[in-house]
């Protein structure tokens, strides 16, 4: 990767380009990742003959100038320099965070299939074992990630799922998903299972690969497959057992275990256990003092672009979307951060001979357009002397307005009001970025189009809910007309994932919902909050149901109640029901569907 000739505009063009289409990518340093993409921030120009990107997250900040950049089967490639240095290093940018090669991936799941069944062996020797294999099943939407098969005893069986230690975090909490569809495929997907499984005809002409067949066939045509045990490595066990303590109970036998690989170690989980179920709440902000502090940004970026969307992320900060999509921030600057990622930064050239490299998530912004004055009339911290300061940019891009990029902050406001609309071509990325905070934006401007029980005024978007697992975000957290929790889950596109979601955020909602918080911590101020568990409401375009849906939503405990919505297609034009499930019943919504504008 030695191509002298390389000017920083095309150097800065080829980063851009790249990270435009690489959403959720990971920064890796040293052969370590040092950013994932998916909650890290960054800049780029071009500006003085250097090529700069600056990378920042709540734990680090980086300047690098880059030198020079290569694209490989999904892999940017950087030669960087490190600010002070002289000596280039390497900087790797990968929009796949599995960087495993098919090989490796294919070798690594074999090698855990033999290790599985050597453990069951071991850990259930009570229990014979079935054909257990890693082989895809695209029809029941089974690939290579899961080993699968069957214990049995007698006249009864545990459906198996294991998932090896070297795949993502991310395939590890999907992983109840597919055992749950996993067990249902091996009762056979049929009511009154029983009766299916002893008729002599059920098993013929089932051959699919890793399906339960031959083997269980020859010896015995009728048995009855009790439950399901899911193996997963050890640490790692925080959502599936958060899940698996919302399921029914009397439908299944669940039951969870740490698989140690290197030891051979199993060790089981108890899901009825959520003593030490780690979830914080932050504080609802308060809105109409946040907006009148930002004002003037306020004022400043919709005369821009008039009618976007506010939204209050703290006392110190707030965000401008169009149509769902974030597109900018008004926050207090020049202090202490209160984002959850700290400031930008703006680099001149200059500051690649003057400015060692910061760990500091908090940069100070140079040149920053400033707006307003200092704040002081506000409690707690914000009555230090603060301006405030606006950034921009979509995605994980951002960077701080200035007078010299006022320019590119209009053009980005103009493509987006040309571009973003439900007309806008279906080519366009602003168009295709973020569908569900498109959908969201609409259902939250009127959330009782997808529920007549549903409140409009008492709608929050995009609430933060912590775990130790993770950062989550409900999409509507809003109250019924008799003052009920109802959390709303939104998806615009097909997936799999979606009641087990949903149930993520029902059940942190209804921990918190437990012990009187969102009274205390200043949600839905004025209304008393039924004493009843939350609503959960999965919303989606009627034609890009996942298939198993129905097979998942059937297993969640009998104390949810949930509904399904299914909306037409055109939601982006006005959304509207088009058939709604409860409890099994479908409700086509000629009659009862309404409608609002895009």
């Amino acid at each position: 990767m030695d191509r002298s000739g390389v000017n920083p505009e095309t150097l800065t063009r080829t980063v851009q380009d790249f990270l435009s289409g690489a959403a959720g990518a990971v920064v890796l340093e040293d052969g370590a990742v040092a950013f994932d993409l998916g909650q890290a921030k960054y800049s780029i120009s071009g500006e003085h003959s250097k090529c700069l990107l600056h990378l920042w997250s709540a734990e680090r900040n980086t300047v690098r100038r880059v030198l020079d950049a290569e694209v490989k089967s999904g892999v940017l490639r950087l030669a960087v320099q490190r600010l002070g240095q002289t000596r280039p290093s390497k900087l790797e940018i990968c929009r796949e965070r599995d960087r495993r090669s098919p090989t490796a991936k294919k070798a690594c799941r074999a090698a855990y299939e033999h290790k599985l069944r050597r453990a069951l062996e071991r850990h259930f020797p009570e229990f014979g074992i079935e054909r257990l294999t890693t082989g895809v099943d695209l029809e029941k939407s089974f690939g290579p990630i899961y080993a699968r098969g069957i214990l049995r005893r007698g006249q009864s069986g545990l459906a198996v799922l294991g998932v090896n230690e070297q795949e993502l975090q991310s395939s590890v909490d999907a992983a109840l998903t597919f055992g749950i569809l996993w067990m249902d495929v091996c009762r056979g997907n049929f009511q009154g299972q029983s009766r299916q499984l002893q008729n002599p005809h059920f098993w013929q002409n089932r051959p699919e690969v890793g399906h339960p067949g031959s083997s269980a066939h020859s010896r015995s045509r009728s048995f009855f497959v009790e439950g399901l045990c899911l193996f997963v490595p050890v640490g790692s066990s925080a959502v599936v057992r958060e899940r698996m303590a919302h399921l029914n109970q009397g439908a299944a036998k669940w039951r969870l275990f740490e698989f140690d690989e290197r030891d051979d170690a199993v060790v089981e989980v108890d899901c009825s256990d959520r003593g030490n179920v780690a979830t914080r709440l932050v504080h609802a902000p308060n809105e109409s003092a946040a907006l009148e502090r930002f004002a003037e940004s306020i004022a400043r970026v919709r005369g821009i672009l008039p009618n976007c969307e506010l939204a209050v992320l703290s006392a110190a900060e707030i965000g401008f979307r169009w149509r769902g999509l974030e597109f900018a921030r008004a926050r207090l600057g020049g202090g202490t951060g209160y984002g959850s990622l700290g400031r930008s930064r703006t680099l001149n050239a200059e500051d690649t001979e003057r400015d060692p490299e910061s760990q500091s998530p908090h940069p100070v912004a140079q040149n920053a357009t400033r707006v307003g004055h200092p704040v002081s009339n506000s409690p707690g911290p914000l009555h230090s002397e603060c301006r405030q300061e606006i950034v921009f940019g979509v995605g994980a891009e951002e960077r701080v307005l200035e007078d010299r990029n006022f320019a590119l902050f209009v053009q980005l406001l103009t493509a987006l009001r040309e571009g973003r609309h439900p007309y806008g071509s279906r080519q366009s990325t602003l168009f295709r970025m973020h569908p569900e905070r498109w959908l969201e934006s609409l259902v939250r401007s009127d959330v009782s189009v997808i529920d007549e029980r549903l409140e409009t005024e008492s709608a929050y978007s995009q609430v933060p809910a912590f775990s130790a697992a993770d950062r989550a975000m409900l999409d509507v957290l809003t109250l019924t007309r008799e003052g009920r929790l109802a959390v709303v889950e939104l998806k615009a596109d097909e997936d799999i994932h979606l009641p087990l979601q949903g149930l993520d955020y029902w059940a942190r909602v209804e921990w918190h919902h437990a012990r009187g918080e969102f009274e205390r911590f200043g949600y839905f101020a004025g209304r008393e909050i039924a004493a009843e568990t939350p609503l959960l409401l999965l919303v989606a375009p009627a034609l890009h149901v996942h298939p198993a849906t129905d097979t998942i939503l059937k297993y969640l405990a009998p104390e949810i109640e949930w509904e399904f919505v299914g909306i037409d297609e055109r939601w982006r034009e006005e959304v509207r029901v088009v058939f709604r499930k409860r409890a099994g019943q479908f409700h086509h919504g000629d009659s009862e569907a309404r409608r609002i504008g895009a």
